[in-house]
């Protein structure tokens, strides 16, 4: 059986620890070409390759400081390619700005056929052969999302789903690490629903136990990794109110039950939360008290880009304005994985529910 080298642990291990240094955390851009095409449409923008390329540009053009915050930059596989306006390609942007670029590896979500509309995901099939070339076109670290759905009536999640994520999460954390890419593990469990804060603990509870057992039997060297999962939160239907206290409680208890202490990094998703909630979710978790020996940070897709999108609005003019949004964003989500968030003025946009039912990208 071939392990890891000596030298690719090393590197692995540096990289995973790079993207999750004190009061760093992730900017997830890697939204597919359909679903920019919604954010877009949103502002009145046509879904074209140079609106994309317009807006992708606007992040990664962002000031230099940006680098204080953010550790990594996940890009979609049209992005890894594309360049500025100048003819400088985003990667060689992303890394000048001392920022590690990553790249999403998976290929979308699919039926699981024999369950009530659970899913697994598809991209495993050649995926050595282009983890490989994205290591050669400069991304350093990948990550792959698998769904679970909660569902009360129909006793959902089931054993089997949960079960068939945590094998192809298992496997596509093997790949990267044999070809170079540190894999993020994400078993992210939808708040889709009306089930209360303990039902969505003890879901997540089951989920990350089966998952990190599949990893630890699939020989996944763990320092070498790291896991994006969902806060412990209510269904989003739920008519009772959690505090952040709560969901911070609910969530680091479930991680200490559930993840072992040689992961660098937990790096949350927001899961359709509004930029401020994530925000203050995260501050809360942090400053929870309790053996947290991981990094408890950010891996914001919407919640770091909604307010830079109303900024923006596609007009040349407004360029840096919504680059001052992604700073402060970004700015306060550091302090908040710092545990030192102490609240903000509100951008139009800030409080707005980023929800989108069964979110798939």
């Amino acid at each position: 059986m071939a392990y890891l080298s000596c030298e690719q642990k090393k590197e692995l291990k540096r990289v995973a620890e790079a993207i999750v240094a004190p009061g760093k955390g992730i900017l997830a851009a890697d939204e597919s070409t359909g679903t920019m095409g919604k954010r877009l449409a949103n502002i009145g923008l046509e879904n074209t390759d140079e609106n994309r390329r317009r807006y992708r540009e606007l992040l990664f053009t962002a000031d230099k400081s940006i680098a204080q915050y953010l550790g990594g930059v996940i890009l979609f596989h049209d992005t890894l390619y594309q360049k500025s306006k100048d003819g400088v390609p985003f990667v060689q942007l992303i890394k000048e700005r001392g920022i590690i670029p990553g790249i999403k590896v998976d290929k979308g979500l699919v039926n699981l056929p024999g369950t009530i509309d659970e899913t697994t995901t598809q991209g495993l099939d050649g995926m050595a052969e282009r983890v490989q070339q994205y290591v050669k076109d400069g991304a350093q670290f990948a990550k792959f999302r698998c769904v679970i759905k909660i569902n009360v009536a129909n006793n959902v999640p089931t054993d089997v789903a949960i079960q068939e994520n945590a094998q192809v999460l298992s496997r596509y954390a093997v790949i990267c690490q044999a070809n170079g890419l540190v894999p993020i593990v994400e078993p992210e469990i939808l708040i889709d629903g009306t089930h209360e804060l303990n039902v969505a603990q003890r879901v997540t509870e089951r989920v990350l136990a089966c998952v990190y057992k599949s990893l630890i039997d699939h020989h996944v060297y763990l320092e070498g990794t790291l896991l994006k999962p969902n806060m412990v939160t209510q269904g989003q239907s739920c008519s009772t109110k959690y505090t952040p206290q709560q969901v911070a409680e609910a969530t680091v208890t479930t991680l200490q039950r559930t993840t072992p202490a040689a992961v660098p990094g937990i790096t949350f998703l927001s899961g359709g939360q509004s930029e401020v909630d994530a925000t203050l979710h995260l501050d809360a978790i942090n400053k929870h008290q309790g053996k947290k020996p991981w990094a408890l940070t950010f891996s914001y897709g919407r919640a770091l880009q909604a307010s830079v999108l109303k900024a923006w609005g596609g007009k040349e003019e407004n360029v840096a304005a919504a680059q001052k949004e992604l700073l402060k964003r970004s700015y306060l989500n550091s302090l908040a994985a710092l545990g030192k968030y102490e609240g903000e003025e509100l951008s139009e946009g800030a409080q707005q529910s980023l929800f989108i039912k069964n979110h798939s990208y």
